[in-house]
């Protein structure tokens, strides 16, 4: 896989991490850069983290469905940028001020990159080597996070959903050119 479609994947799953930092930069108190690094380091580890696991499993399961792996990536990575679309298109509830426990944060860092995990089984059905990406996603994400922080500390809530929807379409692109190189090249 090109680097260029390994970047385009990352941003789209640094999407939701990219928006769940937009809300905490708006609703922090006292968002110091011990705070902002700790929130883009532990997003970044699990969407790192997250495509190995998945690629891991995938590796065990490559044997029995070859044939259709290309189907099966573009069917993961479509059901989740649609998620994500829907997911944007969505009304926030209102924000108020708190402080980010350490549970919470972890729960955040799961829950935005479980959509990796999929893309991780979908790199092991293509065959693809896992390090590079991995350490891309990482980097990527936590890029996004420390961007998102800055945002939601500095510039309002309005940039969260459109992130995510912009992150949805990316994912669904990335699997229409997967299914169309391996039905038609």
């Amino acid at each position: 896989m090109e680097t260029i479609s390994v970047i385009l994947i990352a941003i789209g799953l640094s999407m939701d991490s990219f928006a769940v930092s937009v809300c905490n930069g708006l609703t922090i108190t006292k968002l110091n850069m011990k705070k902002v690094l700790a929130i883009s380091f532990s997003l970044a580890i699990f969407q790192g983290v997250m495509p190995l696991l998945g690629w891991m499993a995938g590796i065990g399961i490559e044997k029995y469905i070859k044939e259709i792996d290309h189907w099966i990536a573009f069917l993961l990575l479509a059901i989740i940028g649609i998620k994500m679309i829907y997911e944007g298109l969505q009304k926030n509830e209102e924000v108020k001020n708190c402080d980010l426990k350490i549970v919470t944060l972890i729960g955040q860092s799961i829950a935005t990159s479980i959509d990796a995990f999929a893309v991780g089984i979908s790199f092991a059905l293509l065959d693809i080597s896992i390090i590079v990406p991995v350490c891309i996603i990482g980097l990527v994400t936590f890029i996004f996070a420390l961007v998102g922080l800055h945002i939601g500390k500095y510039f309002g809530r309005h940039v969260g959903n459109k992130a995510e929807i912009f992150g949805g379409i990316v994912l669904i692109g990335i699997g229409i050119k997967i299914l169309i190189e391996h039905l038609y090249c």
